[in-house]
């Protein structure tokens, strides 16, 4: 089977899961190019001059991953979803750093999927998006979920049917109104 194949990377996250640190640390090698792929997603959408290179985003979030004992990965779309939020998580950490540092100016910006971008320039604020998805967490923690596995993480419609054990058409017509009501939050604030 191919090194960096579906099986083998479950096979590996189920041995984490068991306690066996040997497959932690192989896991790395595998897994290595796709989480580059999703950071480089969530810079490609960042400010030009951003600080964070993909590398430093990967390793932060991998270092967050290890950091735990024993996790009990569903598979390999569950890991893959949990290490986007994280990177979610650092750069909203490091723009709150930064807007803190700078008292309010320079803050990071991130471009919108142009179904939940309410404008002609398709840009948000990322704490922005932050403060509306965590709305949307609290009011449908699911939608939240789904967000940030179909956005942030770049996982297919099938993929975030599996982490969120439902199907794919309930997480079609999930994403639809979660982008409908992160649009409606955005331009809310935007008015504000």
């Amino acid at each position: 089977m191919p090194e960096s194949s579906p099986r083998r990377v479950s096979d590996l996250l189920a041995d984490w899961g068991r306690g066996d640190e040997k497959a932690r640390d192989a896991l790395i090698p595998v897994v290595y190019d796709e989480l580059r792929r999703v950071a480089r997603r969530h810079l490609r959408n960042e400010r030009q001059d951003h600080t964070l290179q993909s590398a430093a985003l990967v390793n932060e979030a991998y270092l967050r991953l290890t950091g735990q004992k024993t996790p009990q990965w569903q598979n390999r779309a569950h890991f893959f979803g949990v290490a986007a939020q994280l990177m979610r998580q650092i750069l909203v950490d490091h723009a709150r750093r930064r807007l803190a540092a700078k008292r309010g100016a320079g803050v990071t910006r991130v471009v919108m999927d142009p179904e939940v971008a309410y404008s002609a320039k398709p840009e948000a604020d990322v704490l922005e998006l932050d403060v509306a998805l965590e709305k949307l967490s609290a009011v449908d923690a699911q939608q939240g979920r789904l967000v940030e596995l179909r956005f942030f993480a770049g996982l297919s419609v099938e993929e975030t049917a599996v982490v969120l054990d439902l199907s794919p058409a309930t997480v079609k017509r999930e994403w639809v109104t979660a982008r409908a009501w992160l649009k409606r939050e955005l331009r809310r604030s935007a008015q504000a």
